[in-house]
């Protein structure tokens, strides 16, 4: 997809995001967005806009390459089955960084469309961009805890995978018990691989 293509397809993203506001919660599911990668490098073309969705989720809810518990919704609402958005999600008490996400730009909070950041975009203005980065050892300590928190996901999947009520719980809107495990493992892998072991 070309450049600016993308950047008006992540201003309705932007504005989806928005309104998932008026879904009807104690707490907003959806916290902050997040887009990283090509774009905001300013590759032209781009295969896909990369962002990151943050969620008002637990950490041992959302570990990495998982589809976490209600996002059915949120993929179905913001179009991301659609084609053309690479997306990953994670836990507001985790950063938005981690191996594979790098220097995130929050382009949607509940505030709303980060207005800046947008027309920064649009104008290729990327020295002005807030990117969130770590350092080495707090990205190391942030991957320590990731790696267990997947291996623990991947415990659980595989305990459960064959009783009758999980089996049926993670069944639906296209989804099978398969994808909870392939998902389980797959994290858990990427994390190892990335930790270098």
């Amino acid at each position: 997809m070309r450049y600016r293509r993308a950047v008006e397809r992540l201003r309705m993203l932007a504005e989806a995001c928005d309104q998932t506001k008026r879904v009807p919660a104690a707490e907003p599911f959806l916290r902050e967005a997040y887009v990283f990668g090509d774009l905001v490098e300013g590759a032209d073309p781009i295969d896909a806009i990369e962002a990151v969705f943050v969620l008002n989720l637990p950490p041992e809810e959302v570990t990495w390459g998982s589809q976490p518990p209600g996002t059915a919704w949120l993929v179905d609402f913001l179009r991301l089955d659609r084609g053309g958005i690479a997306y990953s999600w994670r836990s507001f008490r985790d950063p938005a960084w981690n191996h594979v996400i790098r220097g995130p730009v929050r382009f949607w909070s509940l505030e709303g469309p980060e207005k800046a950041v947008l027309d920064a975009l649009a104008e290729r203005r990327f020295d002005v961009l807030r990117r969130v980065t770590a350092g080495a050892e707090e990205e190391r300590v942030q991957m320590a805890g990731e790696l267990e928190a997947a291996l623990e996901h991947l415990r659980a999947v595989h305990r459960s995978y064959w009783d009758r009520k999980w089996r049926r719980e993670h069944r639906g809107l296209g989804r099978y018990p398969e994808h909870h495990l392939w998902e389980a493992v797959q994290g858990y892998l990427d994390l190892l691989d990335a930790r270098g072991e």
